[in-house]
């Protein structure tokens, strides 16, 4: 699926957090991903760079699948406890919950999302490339969404 320029979608690439979603190994987990890329149009790809011993590069390495959840501004506390815990020792993902975020099941993926995100897209893993001491995850769109309040 394209994620053509102009596109209200493309543009939400701004200066944002990616909230990345995923499952596998570590169970459900989000953290926090200011490395959040907008890599291209045609087809539509996104980039998270990530440390390599992360529980989420565990779970994408393992599933194939991400989400990507462009933190909207009223979602500042989402941001600090998906960026400040580590997946592999606490369920970020309920303690989320209990504060009232809510998430839905992707569509195309089997992996939650946020709902109420400033932008909300589903990746298949296409591409992961090492820099330095970042491994790079290159997801390719599955699912993107315009307004996720849309979704039943």
């Amino acid at each position: 699926m394209d994620l053509p320029w102009g596109d209200p979608r493309s543009n939400k690439f701004a200066t944002t957090i990616g909230l990345i979603t995923s499952d596998g190994p570590n169970k459900q987990n989000i953290m926090a991903c200011e490395w959040t890329h907008h890599l291209s149009y045609r087809p539509g790809l996104i980039a998270v760079s990530l440390g390599p011993n992360k529980a989420t590069v565990e779970n994408i390495m393992t599933t194939k699948e991400f989400g990507v959840n462009l933190c909207a501004t009223n979602q500042t506390i989402l941001s600090s406890v998906a960026g400040g815990y580590s997946g592999r020792y606490f369920d970020k993902i309920n303690a989320l919950k209990e504060l009232g975020f809510q998430f839905y099941k992707g569509n195309k993926i089997n992996v939650l999302m946020v709902k109420e995100s400033s932008l909300n897209v589903e990746c298949k893993l296409f591409q992961q490339i090492t820099f330095g001491d970042h491994v790079m995850l290159i997801g390719e769109v599955e699912m993107p969404l315009l307004t996720p309040k849309n979704h039943h």
